[in-house]
């Protein structure tokens, strides 16, 4: 079956930088769009960023426009989201996902999901 595992979540400070990584392992069949979702307490997960199976295409969130990045190297089955400028509201698990075909801003739409990595920004 198909893994993601992420990495690189930490407690940081406001206007701080870091940078999450997602590996995917196990055999896979279809080319696949990845994206980045979040989740604070007491909220539901929301979409962050995506990016085409190709690294063509990527698309973000407004909140996150500007500060993040997302990519992916193909070749290391990796994908990476860098945040700079880091806000307290940015503080939540972040999970890394996959889906067949084209990307999506649901969460409901990937079927393959990481553990998640908490990123806790402090004021």
């Amino acid at each position: 079956q198909v893994q993601l595992v992420e990495s690189g979540g930490g407690l940081v400070q406001t206007g701080d930088s870091l940078r999450l990584s997602c590996t995917a392992s196990g055999p896979t069949f279809n080319r696949q769009a990845m994206g980045w979702f979040r989740q604070a307490p007491e909220k539901a997960r929301e979409f962050v960023a995506a990016i085409s199976w190709s690294g063509e295409s990527t698309v973000y969130a407004d909140s996150v426009k500007g500060r993040f990045t997302i990519s992916r190297d193909i070749a290391k089955n990796t994908m990476y989201l860098q945040m700079n400028s880091l806000k307290p509201e940015d503080t939540a698990i972040y999970f890394c996902a996959a889906r067949p075909g084209g990307w999506s801003p649901s969460s409901g739409m990937y079927p393959y999901w990481g553990q998640g990595t908490q990123v806790t920004v402090s004021s």
